[in-house]
C-alpha cells in the first residue's frame, strides 16, 4: 500500500496511491496522514475499507507534500554504506553513527533553495523508514513490528557548515528544505526486502550514485532496535539509514550543486524525486 499527501503546501490532502498511479481520496477515512492517525491504526483503517469506494482525484500535475504531516523526530545514520565510508576515507562504524536533523521534511519535488554564499551545497539518496508503533529496548526481532512503512528521502547538506564550522553535523543537515521525503509511504508489505533495493542519484542527467541497500553496514531491524536504547521511537519518526557512494565531496575533485541544478533521485517501489536547486533570496 501507498499512501501520500498532495495538494499546495499547508493544504495537503491524505490520498492512497494505486499500482497505475490513480489518485484515491483517503478524507472519508482520515483528515490527514498525521503520526497520530498512524498510531491509531491508520494503516489497518484503509486495509479494510472498500478502496474501490473511495473517490478518485485527477492525478496530472499534483504536487505531493511530505506523506506524513508532522514528522516528530528525524534520526540519521551516517556512514552506513561500505562503499560511501571507503569514499569519504573513513572507517567503518563499530556501531551506528547517529545524528540529528534539524528541520521539517519538504515536498518530494519541492525545489531546493542554497544557503546564502554557500558553496558546498551535496546530495544523499537515503532510505527511509517511518515509526508506525511506539517503543523502546525493541528487540530486533520485533523491530519491524514497530515500522509504519518506507519512504524515498534526500539528505541534502552544506559541506562547508558540516566540515569547517566546528561542533557536530547536525548545522550543515538542518537548512530548511534540506529534507525532501516522498513522494509517497510504503508498507511492508509492498517491500519484501528493504536490504535488497536499487537507490541513485542523478544531477542534470548523470548518474553518480548507483548503488543498492544490500550495501547497508547496519540493516533496518539493527537500526530500529539501537537506536530504541537512547531514544523513545513514537509513530511519525523518520530515520533514514545513509547514501551510498558518489556524494560530491567523495569525487576528485569534489562536486557541489549550484542554482539551476536538477537533481533526480529514486529507490525501486519507492518511487523517485525531482529538485531543481535555487539561490537564496533575501
Amino acid at each position: 500500500m501507498k499512501i501520500a499527501r498532495i495538494g499546495p503546501v499547508g493544504q495537503e490532502i491524505p490520498v492512497l496511491v494505486g499500482e497505475n498511479g490513480q489518485l484515491r481520496d483517503l478524507r472519508g477515512i482520515v483528515d490527514d496522514i498525521s503520526s497520530q492517525a498512524l498510531g491509531d491504526g491508520l494503516l489497518d483503517r484503509i486495509r479494510q475499507s472498500d478502496i474501490g469506494a473511495l473517490p478518485l482525484i485527477p492525478a496530472s500535475g499534483v504536487r505531493f507534500g511530505p506523506p506524513v504531516a508532522d514528522v516528530g523526530k528525524i534520526i540519521c545514520i551516517g556512514l552506513n554504506y561500505t562503499d560511501h565510508a571507503a569514499e569519504v576515507g573513513l572507517d567503518l562504524p563499530g556501531e551506528p553513527t547517529v545524528f540529528m536533523k534539524g528541520c521539517r521534511p519538504s515536498g518530494a519535488n519541492d525545489p531546493v533553495r542554497l544557503p546564502r554564499g554557500a558553496e558546498k551545497g551535496d546530495w544523499e539518496v537515503e532510505l527511509g523508514i517511518v515509526i508506525g508503533k511506539p517503543g523502546m529496548y525493541i528487540e530486533e526481532e520485533q523491530a519491524v513490528d514497530h515500522v509504519a512503512g518506507y519512504c524515498l528521502f534526500n539528505d541534502l547538506t552544506e559541506r562547508s557548515y558540516q566540515m569547517e564550522l566546528g561542533g557536530q553535523w547536525t548545522k550543515g543537515k538542518s537548512f530548511p528544505g534540506f529534507a525532501p521525503m516522498g513522494p509517497w509511504l510504503v508498507t511492508g508489505d509492498e517491500i519484501a526486502n528493504p536490504e535488497n533495493l536499487a537507490i541513485w542519484l542523478e544531477v542534470n542527467g548523470h548518474r553518480h550514485q548507483d548503488g543498492t541497500t544490500a550495501n547497508l553496514v547496519f540493516g533496518v531491524a539493527a537500526i530500529v532496535s539501537y537506536l530504541s536504547r537512547f531514544y523513545a521511537l513514537e509513530p511519525g519518526d523518520l530515520i533514514v539509514t545513509g547514501t551510498p557512494a558518489g556524494v560530491g565531496l567523495g569525487h576528485k575533485p569534489p562536486v557541489f550543486l549550484k542554482p539551476g541544478d536538477v537533481v533526480h533521485l529514486g529507490i525501486d517501489g519507492l518511487g523517485e524525486q525531482r529538485q531543481t536547486i535555487l539561490a537564496w533570496e533575501d
